[in-house]
């Protein structure tokens, strides 16, 4: 069993700046893909950026450039750096991971419990 734990959210103003992390835990396992979805009421959840098998990045097309995703393998947490936040940031930002369970030969998604994000105009 894998926990996420996130932190890092709350109220910003327009223009402001915030980190998100999210800690992974638990025995037995491998990390590959870490990153950020999220997702506002009534829409479906989005791509913030996620850190591929540890190489590749890919970051939503709203946020490039304004965003910066990071990973500690050793401490199997990921960071999402977000600058220059406008209100269409605003949304619950859920912690994503991809676990392969040592010896299984498959993987898990794992979802964090979100966390709020708010920027004000």
């Amino acid at each position: 069993q894998v926990q996420l734990v996130e932190s890092g959210g709350g109220l910003v103003q327009a223009g402001g700046s915030l980190t998100l992390s999210c800690a992974a835990s638990g025995r037995g396992f491998s990390i590959t893909d870490m990153g950020w979805y999220r997702q506002v009421p009534g829409k479906q959840r989005e791509l913030v950026a996620v850190l591929a098998g540890g190489v590749n990045t890919n970051y939503g097309a709203s946020v490039k450039g304004r965003f910066r995703i990071s990973r500690d393998n050793a401490e199997n947490t990921v960071s999402l750096q977000m600058r220059s936040l406008n209100p269409e940031d605003t949304g619950v930002y859920y912690c994503y991971v991809v676990v392969y369970p040592v010896g299984l030969g498959i993987s898990y998604d794992y979802w964090g419990q979100g966390t709020q994000v708010t920027v004000s105009s």
